[in-house]
């Protein structure tokens, strides 16, 4: 069976996460310069090979403070580690309504560890320019320490300052990459 490739159509796509800040509020933050490939064979994704890789300096929070503190050696350390990557070891459907378990290794700070995500396959279609298009919510949860990501504060009512879970959100919208050769014949 030929593989297919797709890449992320950022126009179109989001990578955020969260995490609880004083034990009472989530903190949202997202990276705005990131990158989605995959390989598919056959006509889902069942088993689709799956890379991600985002820029750690494309980190934003809205201050641009506490974005400063993020790329710090406290956190991701940027000017060491510049970004982070996934990639997958399975992508497997789970049930008739559209639904994944991606299980793949994270990489932040030099540190790999594996994670789950869920993942819910929104559909495909073909955009107006003819560009094939399919799209996927992916939800997780992961704990910021297994990566080093230790900072924190105790607060004098008990508690930390942040929370160690952090959630992973995403909307990615791929488009099917159309081989060099077959570009070729359509310009002929």
């Amino acid at each position: 069976m030929k593989t297919k490739k797709w890449t992320s159509d950022l126009a179109h796509s989001e990578l955020q996460f969260k995490v609880k800040h004083l034990m009472v509020s989530n903190v949202t933050g997202s990276f705005r310069d990131f990158q989605v490939e995959a390989e598919t064979t056959g006509e889902d994704f069942q088993n689709a090979r799956i890379r991600l890789t985002a820029q750690i300096d494309s980190v934003s929070t809205g201050p641009a403070d506490r974005d400063k503190h993020l790329k710090s050696a406290d956190f991701f350390d940027a000017e060491k580690y510049p970004d982070l990557r996934f990639e997958s070891t399975e992508f497997r459907k789970l049930n008739d309504e559209d639904e994944y378990e991606l299980l793949g290794n994270l990489t932040i700070k030099g540190v790999t560890q594996p994670v789950k995500l869920r993942v819910e396959y929104g559909g495909s279609v073909t955009d107006p320019w003819g560009n094939f298009k399919a799209a996927f919510s992916v939800q997780g949860k992961i704990s910021r320490k297994l990566w080093g990501l230790n900072y924190n504060a105790a607060l004098e009512a008990g508690g930390v300052m942040i929370s160690d879970d952090v959630r992973i959100l995403a909307e990615v919208q791929m488009t099917q990459v159309v081989e060099e050769a077959v570009q070729q014949e359509v310009k002929a």
